[in-house]
């Protein structure tokens, strides 16, 4: 409407139809007004959906509905409306943690472990788990199976220690956290019980 005001006072007679042929706008857009049509809220329906939410926090709208025995919509409404929606999980790859490089300079200082499968033929799909040292990068200890289960890891961890001690003697496994490091306190701990 301003463009046609400008152009007028210019002495323009431009209808409406050219300006959104010549903006490539339609008409239908140019006319449009939204309305907002927000419904009050029900306060009693907004009190029963508060207490099931208090109660159970991890619960989204659809739960919260069939607690309450409310509408999944009306439910649904005063969820966006109050800002009490359950935030959903993104999908997809994650970024992995940053860690520094494993660095060790003594042998049987730092040991690392990993799970790999393997095309074994026949035998089809074999999982093969190793135990390196991080120092002088020797294979301490491996084991093969058709299962790559905590058992198999274990093996190899034994392997390792047989390998590197001459005995496995009584071992308690150490708490630690995940990954290079198990092995690695594995070691540490058989070292300091010899």
């Amino acid at each position: 409407m301003a463009v046609q005001a400008e152009l007028s006072e210019e002495g323009h007679t431009v209808s409406i139809r050219k300006l959104c042929a010549w903006l490539g706008v339609s008409r239908r857009s140019f006319y449009y007004r939204s309305r907002a049509r927000k419904h009050p809220l029900n306060a009693d329906r907004v009190d029963a959906v508060k207490a099931v939410t208090e109660r159970f926090p991890t619960y989204g709208y659809r739960r919260i509905a069939v607690i309450s025995n409310l509408n999944r919509k009306v439910v649904q409404r005063i969820c966006q409306r109050k800002g009490w929606q359950v935030r959903k999980r993104a999908k997809g790859h994650r970024p992995r943690v940053r860690a520094l490089p494993s660095v060790a300079q003594h042998v049987n200082q730092r040991w690392a472990t990993d799970l790999a499968m393997i095309w074994c033929g026949r035998d089809r799909w074999c999982h093969v788990a190793v135990v390196i040292d991080c120092a002088s990068r020797e294979l301490l200890g491996w084991r093969l199976s058709k299962h790559g289960n905590a058992k198999t890891a274990e093996s190899a961890l034994e392997e390792a220690l047989i390998n590197c001690f001459g005995h496995l003697g009584r071992v308690t496994a150490p708490h630690c956290s995940s990954g290079a490091t198990t092995a690695w306190c594995f070691a540490q701990h058989a070292t300091r019980q010899r």
